[in-house]
């Protein structure tokens, strides 16, 4: 697998708009989340390691913040033409299966991906009331195949600050993950391939 780092967009980026399809079939945008006191984006998709590593915990994670009035939403940027494990359909299993709480929207264009400069799955974006950028980093420090706990430790940390209305420390560790699956011939700039796809 590719093992890529998030791109660390700069902190104060106010968040890039969206208008994508929930895998409940309606469409949501960035400005139904305006108001929130704290909004999570995250990148993410259905077949990586790194994801499956973290998925039952980002269940819990979303219903839990979503509970403390955080909105939270995860976004699937791959090419499902050569990674038809992340098609729509099989989002709308994956959520049902993993029970997730939040919407789980497809970015068929990658044109939002691109517009967060997101690099890998997983990728955390945390906004503030304003929704300017004020984390983006790992979930915790736990890998597939490490000794580390799942905790999410990271992610609760920045989220709970920004819920106090405080700005997290800038010291902030990049989301670790696969790298996101561009479609042929329309990699972004950003996009440094290496190693072997996965």
């Amino acid at each position: 697998m590719v093992k890529t780092e998030s791109t660390m967009l700069p902190l104060g980026t106010p968040a890039p708009d969206f208008s994508l399809v929930n895998v409940d079939g309606k469409t949501v945008s960035l400005g139904d989340f305006a108001g929130a006191p704290a909004l999570v984006v995250i990148f993410m998709c259905n077949h990586c390691p790194f994801v499956k590593h973290l998925a039952d915990d980002l269940a819990t994670f979303g219903r839990e913040y979503q509970a403390k009035g955080a909105a939270v939403v995860a976004i699937s940027p791959n090419d499902v033409a050569n990674y038809p494990a992340d098609s729509p359909e099989k989002m709308v299993a994956e959520a049902e299966e993993r029970g997730y709480a939040f919407p789980y929207l497809y970015d068929e264009t990658q044109a939002v991906a691109k517009a967060y400069k997101a690099a890998c799955t997983p990728d955390f974006y945390v906004f503030d009331k304003d929704q300017k950028l004020a984390y983006r980093g790992q979930f915790d420090a736990s890998r597939p195949g490490g000794d580390i706990a799942v905790t999410g430790e990271d992610l609760r940390k920045a989220v709970d600050t920004v819920l106090a209305g405080e700005q997290p420390s800038d010291d902030q560790t990049p989301s670790l993950g696969c790298n996101i699956k561009w479609i042929p011939g329309a990699e972004p700039e950003y996009f440094k391939p290496q190693g072997i796809n996965q």
